[in-house]
């Protein structure tokens, strides 16, 4: 079993620099890439057609006097909370993607290299220089604790120039981004706090990072991270109590009902829809919520009650897929005494019980067209008549639906009323699947843990390094349910004071990514390449059409010999050939063939242990014809 790692990263930094100087690449063949020479070697710039990219990903050079300009706009005209809001929520989202970009482009390098590049990558951006002070990551227990030193922070650079020294730090957009980066890597929110800035008239700035339930006030933190006031960051709030086992983490007591519906997110797209509640939720409009299935849109929809000026009144939910046809309109509109056989009392329908309050009507494309017309009639004119009963009611009620269906396509195929859906679709809100906003992974599950160890009364620690990539990678069908669902499963199925590993996770036949399941040549589960990032090895191994290269070489490389190619001779061609494209670089020759790292090293290592051994002349060089 792993102990726990204590790691300076400065140690490990410098180490590195030494290594790069002699040109160590039997240690990058180790797992210590990258190295800030392999992510310069990633950057590459196209001036003819205006184009820059980073291991695939376009980028764009500012002037950091326009970016500040910029920041001065945002201040002035937004107030210096919701621009630093803003430019946090930039940052985390930057630093969530540099972390998936190089876990994509080097799959098979530990999570303690991943860390130490993303101050590398931090400082090839031109952000700032990073010295980490004290570095401590449990691979196994996923725990977390680190210390760093930012020099020439460009941000600060930009602040200073237009509001001069002041009391509060400014390094904003950075600091998103460490969150980012981090919690990407450890599958769980880490949050970092500027205790010097520069800013402030400190000669450098000074940053600690731990988990947010480690934090005091940690709200403040998180309320940055938060579009919307009203998004859950409380959830995160409440630090731990003392405990005599430092690793574990012990959630409180529920705050009260429903935390399990509080709503999580930082991405664009969330925000995006948040901005939307925000902006409908005072008006009495009618909302329909559209997305796939578990995207939380009774959440969305109870949260809309929950700021507007009718929350103080009922909420009410309908399933409208759960309920029989038959039974439809009694639920909707209640029922009379003597309706129909069985109707021994009068009740009140959904429609009664949520006058002065919402009504919130879920899968409403499963209405039957007679349903519907029904329900138009109530949307119209504002009353209802219950089954059985001789007199109408009027009810004042807003109404709020939701659907998993494009009811525009089944208005055209005739099973969904078009005057119905135009009274419905007077503001939709889409809400984006959880595969668009995969920056709100790390919080979710940070999230859910800390609920269901509460619910459970477990104690675990967080998520292991493997599981948390795992779940960053996973493609949840299911949405934020499932996501939901995975985390209740680890925690009960994760050791007492343990960490939640990769077989705690996916047991129930989930088509996880076969990546998480091969072997190194040492034993060692590990991730293998993933096909979509072969476009990318291609581009940095001398534009995106490398590739097609290779398989351009094929037919004149068989006719130079006639057709007398061995297979071996044929792969190691085509190997060298890919090595001489990639500038020497074995990562993106190795995605240019399709292979892994380890795999085209040892095809390389082969090669020379068999040209070390008794071999022909003709041999020695494949495509090199033998001496007659």
């Amino acid at each position: 079993m792993k102990k726990k790692q204590h790691v300076s990263l400065a140690e490990m930094a410098r180490s590195t620099g030494k290594m790069l100087a002699r040109g160590d690449s039997d240690h990058l063949n180790e797992g210590a890439a990258p190295t800030l020479e392999d992510l310069a070697q990633s950057l590459h710039f196209s001036p003819g057609d205006g184009r820059i990219w980073l291991n695939g990903h376009r980028m764009q050079l500012m002037h950091t006097a326009s970016l500040g300009d910029l920041r001065r706009e945002m201040v002035s005209n937004l107030g210096l909370e919701k621009a630093r809001g803003l430019l946090t929520r930039v940052g985390y989202s930057a630093g969530m993607r540099d972390a998936q970009l190089l876990r994509e482009r080097w799959p098979d390098a530990d999570h303690l290299t991943l860390f130490a590049a993303g101050p590398r990558m931090h400082a090839l951006e031109g952000a700032v220089k990073v010295e980490p002070v004290h570095f401590e990551f449990d691979v196994d227990r996923g725990t977390y604790h680190g210390e760093f030193l930012w020099h020439h922070s460009s941000e600060d650079e930009m602040h200073i120039a237009h509001f001069g020294i002041g009391t509060e730090p400014a390094c904003w957009t950075q600091t998103g981004y460490a969150i980012g980066y981090t919690s990407a890597l450890v599958g769980r929110l880490i949050v970092y706090r500027e205790v010097e800035c520069m800013s402030m008239g400190h000669r450098q700035c000074r940053l600690i990072g731990k988990p947010a339930d480690e934090w005091d006030d940690v709200e403040d933190d998180l309320s940055y991270l938060n579009a919307e006031a009203f998004v859950g960051a409380g959830a995160f709030g409440a630090r731990r109590p003392a405990s005599s086992r430092d690793t574990a983490v012990v959630f409180p007591a529920a705050a009260g009902a429903g935390r399990d519906k509080e709503m999580v997110g930082v991405s664009s797209a969330f925000n995006a829809a948040c901005h939307m509640l925000r902006r409908v939720a005072p008006t009495e409009a009618t909302v329909l919520f559209t997305g796939e299935s578990g995207v939380g849109k009774e959440v969305f929809a109870s949260m809309l009650h929950r700021i507007s000026a009718r929350a103080q009144q009922s909420f009410i939910a309908v399933n409208c897929a759960a309920i029989p046809e038959t039974l439809i309109e009694s639920e909707l509109f209640g029922v009379e005494r003597g309706a129909y056989t069985g109707a021994t009392d009068s009740r009140p329908g959904r429609f009664e019980r949520a006058s002065g309050g919402t009504l919130f009507l879920d899968e409403i494309g499963t209405l039957s067209l007679v349903a519907q017309g029904k329900l138009l009639r109530a949307l119209q004119e504002g009353e209802i008549e219950r089954v059985g009963g001789t007199r109408s009611l009027r009810v004042n009620v807003r109404v709020v639906a939701a659907t998993n269906v494009n009811l525009r396509e089944e208005v055209r195929q005739g099973r969904f009323r078009e005057d119905l859906f135009f009274r419905l679709n007077v503001f939709p809100i889409h809400l984006p699947p959880l595969r668009d906003r995969r920056d709100d992974i790390p919080l979710l599950m940070s999230y859910f843990l800390r609920h269901y160890s509460d619910k459970h009364k477990r104690r675990v620690t967080g998520f292991t390094a493997r599981a948390a990539d795992a779940m960053l990678r996973y493609p949840f069908p299911g949405n934020i349910r499932e996501l939901q669902n995975l985390v209740e499963r680890g925690t009960i199925y994760a050791d007492e004071d343990g960490p939640i590993d990769l077989p705690h996770l996916f047991t129930s036949g989930e088509q996880t990514d076969p990546s998480y399941f091969s072997l190194s040549v040492t034993g060692r589960l590990q991730q293998a390449a993933e096909p979509g990032p072969v476009a990318a090895g291609a581009a940095a191994a001398g534009g995106e059409e490398g590739g097609q290269r290779l398989l351009a070489m094929l037919p004149g490389m068989l006719n130079n010999r006639g057709g007398a190619w061995s297979l071996d001779q044929l792969e190691h061609t085509l190997i060298e050939a890919a090595c001489a494209q990639a500038g020497g670089n074995l990562s993106a020759a190795a995605r240019a063939l399709g292979l892994t790292r380890p795999q085209l090293a040892y095809r390389l290592k082969k090669r020379q242990e068999q040209a070390a051994g008794p071999v022909s002349r003709g041999a020695e060089r494949p495509g090199t014809p033998a001496s007659d």
